[in-house]
């Protein structure tokens, strides 16, 4: 049950039992996977059909299981442009891949039990009390100010008034030089002072933008 299906030659019969065992398990994988992630419909249609897809290609890399292997890594390195995907899509992706390297392979129980087993398995774990940790609470600050107002020190009153924490990251000029962006990492003392605090920062910058965003290292364009 366990071995492989092929031996030397691919036959219609073998490939077409490959085909039927993939497309099946990767739709019951879908559907099982469409509980916990949060997706579309395209997506999950999507990687219903990856297992037999990638299967497909590796099956007939010349007939050589050392290339296939080859090719699924290529598959692997593929970036998906289009949108970023969360971390659930890419687990998604990542199970459906390992799954449709087993199938090319003709091990289509080992196929089957990757793509049953992971996504039992990860809708388990999710529900699991576990690896929850509180949300991050810095936010960037991101402000506007005009030329003329010195802003090395300007701000320190209000955020000693409603910051816990503050960090100046990056200062830009903007509209030729007339005006600064000027961006912080802060940490609120009480999260219902969001909008008291931005109306103060409003009466000091002249009404010019201002900003309040999850804080990432990885946002930070002035």
């Amino acid at each position: 049950m366990f071995a492989s299906i092929y031996t030397t030659t691919v036959t219609i019969t073998t490939f077409m039992t490959m085909a039927g065992i993939a497309l099946l398990s990767g739709v019951i994988f879908s559907w099982i996977m469409s509980f916990k992630v949060k997706s579309t419909k395209r997506f999950f249609l999507v990687s219903a059909i990856l297992p037999f897809a990638v299967g497909a290609v590796i099956t007939f890399v010349s007939g050589n299981i050392g290339a296939g292997v080859a090719m699924g890594g290529a598959f692997g390195l593929i970036r998906f442009r289009s949108a970023q995907g969360s971390a659930d899509e890419l687990a998604s992706i990542l199970i459906g891949m390992s799954a449709g390297i087993a199938f090319g392979m003709g091990y289509v129980a080992y196929g089957a039990m990757i793509l049953i087993g992971l996504s039992v398995l990860y809708n388990l774990l999710s529900m699991l009390p576990i690896f929850e940790h509180e949300a991050p609470k810095d936010k960037l600050l991101k402000v506007t100010i005009p030329e003329s107002l010195d802003y090395y020190d300007v701000f320190d009153s209000t955020f000693d008034k409603y910051l816990e924490s503050h960090e100046s990251v990056g200062v830009k000029t903007t509209g030729m030089g007339s005006m600064f962006k000027l961006s912080f990492r802060i940490r609120m003392k009480d999260q219902k002072q969001e909008k008291a605090f931005i109306d103060e920062i409003r009466t000091m910058n002249g009404n010019l933008e201002v900003a309040l965003l999850p804080y990432a290292e990885t946002q930070i364009q002035l």
